[in-house]
């Protein structure tokens, strides 16, 4: 089958080349990839990854062939999928990870949903929202424009910082500032796709109790945070890690459902077909793509 594989000597370190077919263990289903969509940092390290692996965790397609064990869904099925190796024609995935995309949902916009809609949606899960301030910082990325929205949903005031204006175009936030300027309040959640100095001022606007959700770090540019910065008198503020992606089916699931009744937008920037992974992954590494980059797979 043909896959998008690590090449370091390619353009963006990948190249649609020969791979083997999947191998699935009894607990897996093979997919039939019909459409493939980029995270930015997928894009950033594929270059750290051992020469031939096939890349990428975004995918939405048919299912082939179902799992041995007689778990998920059967043959024919239109799923959305969350596994390693999805850019590919075929793949296996656990059937934990996948869930039926809904009548009238384009699978194009399925596949937008996985690694950062499921970002989104757990780390806004962390504690109640309802009635309180959140921060979405590198709010017009993939993960940013999901967070914006479902943090909405949840009943949240949304402040949306993007890096300039022409990056502020479609966010339905209660309000969007340039970097930080203009919070003058504290906040209660930070979901942090940026990192760096803004991180380090960010925290200064965390309200006592609160957390900071640390979920990118797109800046570049490290955090150095003074001596006793982070000592604070009151309820305890936190700075977590994310990376829970285990059994990803149900919540991948909301996110469909949400989609096929139009309360959330799959917020695709970037449509195209897999032979125009280089021109994509530049415009995504270029901060050119509102949301997420979706390229369609040939069989």
């Amino acid at each position: 089958m043909l896959a998008l594989v690590v090449a370091p000597d390619a353009p963006g370190s990948l190249r649609l080349a020969e791979a083997p077919e999947p191998r699935p263990t009894a607990g897996q289903l093979v997919l039939e990839v019909s459409h493939i969509s980029l995270n930015r940092g997928e894009v950033t390290f594929a270059g750290s990854r051992p020469p031939g692996t096939v890349h990428g965790y975004d995918a939405a397609g048919v299912v082939l062939h179902p799992a041995a064990d007689g778990s998920g869904p059967a043959a024919g099925t239109r799923v959305a999928a969350f596994g390693a190796g999805a850019w590919a024609q075929r793949m296996a995935v656990e059937t934990t990870a996948v869930a039926e995309v809904p009548a009238g949902v384009d699978p194009a916009d399925a596949a937008a949903l996985p690694m950062a809609g499921l970002t989104a949606l757990r780390t806004l899960r962390t504690r109640d929202i309802l009635g309180r301030r959140v921060l979405v910082t590198g709010a017009a990325g993939g993960v940013g424009r999901y967070a914006v929205q479902l943090a909405r949903l949840g009943g949240a005031h949304v402040i949306a910082s993007v890096g300039s204006a022409a990056r502020a175009e479609g966010l339905d936030a209660d309000e969007v500032v340039i970097g930080l300027d203009g919070i003058d309040r504290p906040v209660d959640l930070i979901l942090d796709n940026v990192g760096g100095p803004q991180l380090v001022a960010a925290w200064q606007l965390l309200a006592a109790g609160g957390s900071v959700q640390n979920i990118g770090w797109a800046s570049g540019e490290p955090a150095v945070f003074e001596p006793y910065s982070l000592f604070f008198v009151g309820a305890a503020k936190t700075m977590s890690t994310f990376g829970d992606v285990r059994e990803v089916g149900p919540d991948l699931a909301t996110l469909l459902g949400f989609v096929a009744a139009g309360r959330l937008s799959p917020e695709v920037g970037w449509r195209g077909t897999w032979q125009e992974y280089g021109a994509a992954a530049a415009a995504l590494l270029g901060r050119n793509v509102p949301g997420k980059a979706v390229l369609s797979v040939s069989q």
